[in-house]
């Protein structure tokens, strides 16, 4: 047990772990959040003007289908190697499930509800805001889990283009065949996606207790 942790302990200090980890949760920060500003945005536009809906989620469909690393490889000439396309690549991917969710949240919120706001002298804008953002967030919170692995996966891929994070760990135990340091890099990513996802969805649940679900 005692060499199993020192073991672990070597290849967190070669492979400069700690150093890894943040610049992975910077790059997931600002993925994650800029995904979530412009998908919602994205969500409550297509729910304004529901001619455009289709055309728009079908784009961003089309995006989403295209394979992860194809389209990390057709980022490089517009921003180089490093951080910017990794991120760049991860909020494309991201935007979907915000978007759609937003979209799908905000239609879908109870007549009733909307009835009884036109009675007492709401505004359409008040509606937006007060009742159906208020009631589609338990959905919005799920698209936000949803992009929360999407990102994280795609972050990870970014050790392919120089991004650093820990996807550069990985890399290095891959070209090296360091079982270890695969192993230990590997594990950590995935205990920390779990704990984020964790964190994600208990966020999720108690929205869904505070405006269930309708």
């Amino acid at each position: 047990m005692d060499n199993f942790i020192v073991q672990i302990m070597d290849v967190w200090d070669s492979q400069m772990l700690t150093m890894r980890t943040l610049e992975h949760l910077y790059m997931f920060s600002i993925a994650l959040f800029s995904a979530t500003v412009i998908g919602i945005s994205i969500g409550i536009i297509v729910f304004l003007h529901p001619r455009i809906a289709n055309p728009v989620l079908n784009i961003l469909n089309i995006i989403e289908t295209l394979p992860d690393i194809a389209l990390l490889v057709l980022l490089l000439p517009f921003f180089g190697l490093g951080a910017k396309p990794t991120i760049v690549a991860s909020i494309l991917y991201s935007i979907l499930p915000i978007t759609r969710n937003t979209y799908v949240g905000l239609k879908s919120v109870n007549k009733e509800y909307i009835y009884i706001a036109q009675a007492i002298g709401l505004s359409s804008k008040d509606i937006l805001i007060n009742v159906r953002m208020p009631m589609a967030l338990p959905l919005i919170a799920g698209g936000f889990r949803i992009a929360l692995v999407f990102t994280m996966g795609l972050i990870t891929l970014g050790g392919l283009i120089a991004a650093g994070g820990l996807g550069t760990a990985l890399q290095t135990g891959i070209y090296l065949y360091d079982v270890d340091t695969i192993l230990v890099a590997g594990l950590w990513t995935g205990v920390l996606a779990v704990i984020l996802d964790a964190i994600a969805g208990v966020i999720e649940s108690r929205l869904k207790v505070r405006y269930g679900t309708w």
